[in-house]
């Protein structure tokens, strides 16, 4: 397996090409450190898609959906013929001003030209340049195909290169003499940006028209094709997409403009203006265009070139300037409007999506996420997770968050009944299935742990010290500065936990929030995790655990294991359908998720449908540890009474079937169960019989009542010789007396 090459990070890149412990994508050889030799990226013109489901889409070598094939239009005919401004106008930006200017006032059109009302600047909405204009001695203009947050944007011939087309962006108002100087080295080492995803930057000119100051321009590639604004209000974008666009076309172009804005972050860029009409769609590909308003993290002079409806509001930025969050911000409102009008999802897809994009915008910083590839990571999973709910895709990874966990929390379902099944309850009335979900301490300490932050310094000593000695951990903890973390102080919280010490888990908890600080430590799903966690173990169930998992559900959208917590927490409410659509997300993408099995399961018989139920189980693979679990779940769903209704002939002819294709250990199980299903048949059969078509053969016998008392007395006979205690040996010998047949004299 190869190791991640990510300072500082210890993780292994998967099979997707991100990896298992900071969640990051493996940087491409074309544009970034060079992977290990055997890792090397495929060429360029793309991957052979490796996944395909008929009529639903290919998925490439990373997960993503195949875009569709988009026929570039002819270049003249996109042409602006009678440019005109926006109507939103457009900032003056002479020396700083943020004053708009170019908006009509009481119903008469915005004037083309005229002067800033704050500062005076003359301002004008003509475009800087002409058709057969030429700049840097051989770009010759041919018109415009847009109008960009800083002026036209023109479409150009190389007379130089065989007429080949090149797009010239205004990058600043030439009336800004202060911001054009600070720009263009900032500009010219755009020249040295190579991503697949983002057009190239040929070169950094600049022009000067007669009478007016020079204004600098980007050359740019032509991208030819829609952007995506264009492409999802197409007329026809339902032929394009062979249907409605889906939310998975979505999130594949989300992932993509995640890795290009990556890009740019790790080289101290901020792009500042994403936007669907800021991307275009090519063939099958993507470029993100219009980098005239990219800008270096941490400027704080320079005014940020923006669009108001995708950005956050204009106080914060006034407030801390443009962040790496406030690209994400752009990010999140670029997909959610994208996603409108696309088809409808199934399962909680739709809701996840919805909490994705929640976190990309939310109000306050700190919660957004912190670089381009944690929302590129939970974008990615969302996918998956719709892939799987929509299509039934098993789509199988490891969380980048939580280590796996292997509790199969089936409450009992799928074991062999104990002897107190019968020696502890009346005589004479047959034992109801439990559907119940298991104990909340159970749960508590059965759930995956999270990984541990490869950031947090003292994350790789905790690994050397045995999990169930946490006083060892806490004395150096006073000894040690290097122990004296976040990490440090959650390791400890879920080792008292184990211990169930429950008042000094609290106190670390307490002390991981004193280390992370008091406003950090409200938007770190970590906290909501132990403190859900916690609540969990002193049985706080439904609103306590449940809305702190709730929480990091927020803030983990596309992991499954908060799901998994809140799947339980619900099966708690009298309507358990919140519940189903949890353990349904994810179970649905992967079948090594027992837990989330045998939650559906007990859904389903709440609601009485036991072949629901044994389906589920069904799916079970047989590589599972807990696969006999689910088999022997699946005997005793078909053979129990389900709130009091018995099995029907159908049900125990089938777990008749069932039993004999176990293969049990040993004669007690395999006695135990068989006497359980004779004591429901005995209950469950009508007062006129099975008739002759009931096959029960050694197990159950002709269907006859005296037959099946005397195989449950042998049963019950049977399980007396297996007691440990005279009590039990005798309450099982009652039972067997108390079934026996009548005898006639």
């Amino acid at each position: 397996m190869t190791s991640c090459v990510r300072p500082g990070c210890a993780g292994h890149i998967m099979g997707t090409g991100y990896c298992d412990t900071c969640g990051r994508r493996q940087p491409d050889p074309r544009t970034g450190p060079p992977p290990p030799p055997d890792t090397a990226a495929e060429d360029s013109s793309g991957p052979p898609p490796v996944h395909v489901v008929a009529g639903v889409g290919e998925l490439d070598q990373h997960g993503l959906v195949v875009l569709p094939d988009v026929p570039a239009p002819v270049p003249e005919d996109v042409l602006i013929e009678d440019p005109r401004p926006p109507k939103e106008g457009r900032r003056c930006g002479a020396d700083g001003c943020d004053m708009i200017v170019g908006v009509g006032y009481g119903g008469q059109p915005a004037r083309l030209t005229g002067r800033c009302h704050r500062c005076g600047t003359p301002y004008s909405f003509l475009p800087q340049l002409r058709p057969g204009d030429v700049v840097a001695g051989h770009y010759r203009v041919l018109g415009c195909l847009a109008h960009g947050g800083l002026g036209w944007i023109h479409l150009a011939e190389d007379t130089r290169a065989d007429g080949h087309r090149v797009v010239l962006k205004g990058l600043i108002n030439a009336n800004d003499a202060l911001a054009r100087r600070n720009a263009v080295e900032e500009r010219r080492s755009l020249t040295d940006l190579h991503h697949p995803d983002i057009v190239r930057i040929i070169t950094y000119a600049e022009h000067q028209a007669p009478g007016r100051p020079p204004t600098g321009y980007l050359v740019m590639d032509y991208i030819g094709g829609p952007s995506l604004g264009q492409l999802f209000g197409a007329e026809d974008v339902e032929r394009i997409f062979h249907g409605r666009p889906r939310l998975d076309h979505v999130l594949s172009y989300g992932c993509k403009i995640l890795g290009a804005l990556e890009y740019l972050h790790d080289r101290g860029l901020l792009y500042c203006d994403m936007k669907p009409v800021n991307v275009i769609h090519f063939g099958r590909a993507v470029k993100i265009i219009d980098l005239g308003a990219v800008r270096a993290i941490g400027d704080r002079t320079s005014t940020p070139v923006y669009t108001e409806t995708h950005a956050p509001p204009k106080e914060e930025i006034h407030s801390r300037g443009w962040h790496v969050d406030s690209d994400l911000y752009t990010v999140g409102m670029t997909l959610s409007s994208l996603a409108h009008g696309t088809e409808r999802a199934r399962g909680l897809a739709p809701e996840s999506f919805r909490r994705l994009i929640a976190r990309a915008t939310h109000p306050e910083p700190r919660a957004r996420f912190r670089s381009a590839a944690e929302m590129s990571r939970q974008l990615w999973e969302v996918l998956r997770e719709f892939r799987s709910l929509q299509f039934g895709e098993q789509l199988p990874e490891a969380s980048t968050r939580f280590r796996a966990g292997e509790a199969s929390l089936d409450a009992g379902l799928g074991a062999i009944p104990a002897l107190a099944h019968w020696t502890r309850r009346v005589p004479g009335s047959p034992a109801a299935l439990d559907v119940c979900p298991p104990p909340a301490a159970e749960v508590a300490g059965a759930l995956p742990e999270p990984r541990p932050d490869p950031d947090d310094g003292a994350a790789l000593l905790l690994g050397t010290y045995p999990p169930d000695a946490p006083d060892r951990v806490a004395v150096q903890w006073r000894r040690e500065s290097r122990f004296g973390t976040p990490e440090t102080a959650l390791w400890l919280c879920r080792a008292y936990l184990r211990l169930g010490e429950q008042d000094k888990a609290e106190r670390w908890l307490a002390e991981a929030q004193t280390q992370l600080g008091e406003r950090a430590a409200v938007h770190d799903w970590r906290i909501a995790w132990h403190r859900g966690v916690l609540h969990l173990s002193k049985g706080e169930v439904k609103e306590r655990a449940g809305g702190c998992f709730d929480a990091v559900y927020r803030a983990l959208p596309g992991e499954y294991v908060p799901k998994l917590a809140l799947g339980y927490c619900t099966e708690h409410d009298s309507d358990r359908k919140p519940s189903m659509r949890f353990y349904e997300a994810v179970w649905r993408r992967d079948f090594a998720h027992t837990a989330a099995a045998f939650g559906l399961a007990r859904g389903h018989l709440a609601g009485h449908d036991r072949d629901a139920a044994v389906r589920v189980l069904d799916d079970v693979p047989a590589t599972s540890r807990h696969h006999d679990a689910a088999r022997i779940a699946a005997v005793r769903i078909r053979a129990g009474i389900l709130d009091g209704r018995p099995p029907s002939v159908t049900d125990l002819r089938d777990a008749v079937r069932r039993l004999h294709e176990l293969r049990l250990d040993d004669g007690e199980s395999r006695a135990r169960l068989v006497a359980e299903i004779r004591e429901n048949a005995l209950r469950s059969r009508p007062e006129t019989g099975w008739g002759p078509e009931f096959l029960g053969g050694d197990l159950l016998g002709d269907g006859t009542e005296d037959r099946l008392r005397t195989l449950l007395e042998h049963s019950f006979r049977q399980l007396a010789d297996q007691a440990r205690t005279a009590q039990d040996h005798g309450r099982l010998l009652d039972l067997a007396h108390a079934v026996r047949p009548m005898s006639t004299i």
